[in-house]
């Protein structure tokens, strides 16, 4: 049940779609897919319920309610009578008639091989259904083919792209490689330019410490000179001051010229 319920939605997304049926498809749109033929294989007591077996492979299509017209092969000015689909099976049916008499005398025994001619607009409307949903399940494989050949192709050559991935990354570990020598250089000439600016700064510094205590201003209190300078300036000064002698470094005696 779930399979035909599965089918019939498939049915109706087909009815749904445009699609063009193609060589591929199978499909004549000349052919009469109406009409059929088969031969009754079995049967019940009342006739109502007879099982019919046919060389068409379309019966495959037929579903449970399906009205089925038929008539006797061997006579062929006999009227159609009228059949419903019960269940279907592999090259077989199984209908239920209600009445025969339209196509089948009362009297005369229906046997089974009894051949025959059917037709069921039923049938012929859903086999271009069918054919229908054939072409989009080809244009789906057609684009399946095309993606497993994509995968197919990458598998494949895998071991070529391993190869070329591999030698894409260690260009780029060589390129990181310079990148990294350069910017050692850089770095160790950029130390060396400091270590020079660094001696060159502290040349400077020094000689600017030696100018600033050559020009550093100093005031003193004169001892010697101071005596000179205020006797020549007029001052009122005292004796001339006797000069300091110096002393042994233990300070005992005093060091005579």
């Amino acid at each position: 049940m779930g399979n035909r319920t599965v089918k019939s939605n498939l049915t109706n997304s087909v009815k749904r779609e445009t699609l063009v049926i193609d060589a591929d498809s199978f499909y004549d749109t000349k052919f009469d897919y109406d009409s059929f033929s088969g031969r009754v294989t079995d049967r019940d007591a009342t006739t109502s319920i007879v099982k019919i077996a046919s060389e068409n492979k379309n019966v495959k299509f037929f579903r449970a309610g399906d009205l089925v017209e038929f008539r006797i092969q061997a006579s062929k000015d006999g009227d159609y009578c009228q059949g419903f689909v019960r269940s279907i099976e592999p090259d077989y049916f199984v209908m239920y008639t209600k009445d025969l008499q339209p196509c089948f005398p009362k009297e005369e025994y229906f046997r089974r091989g009894t051949a025959l001619v059917m037709r069921s607009e039923k049938l012929g409307q859903r086999v271009r259904e069918a054919s229908v949903y054939r072409a989009s399940l080809i244009n789906k494989k057609k684009d399946f083919m095309g993606q497993l050949n994509g995968i197919n192709g990458d598998v494949w050559n895998f071991e070529e792209r391993k190869i070329q991935v591999a030698a894409d990354y260690d260009r780029r570990i060589a390129e990181m490689e310079k990148e990294k020598i350069k910017a050692l250089d850089e770095l160790l000439s950029r130390k060396n330019d400091q270590i020079k600016l660094q001696r060159e700064l502290a040349f400077r510094l020094d000689n600017i410490d030696k100018e600033l205590d050559f020009y550093r201003i100093e005031k003193q209190d004169l001892m010697f000179d101071r005596w000179h300078l205020d006797h020549d300036l007029g001052y009122p000064v005292y004796d001339k001051p006797e000069e300091v002698r110096p002393r042994r470094a233990s300070g005992e005696k005093v060091i005579d010229d």
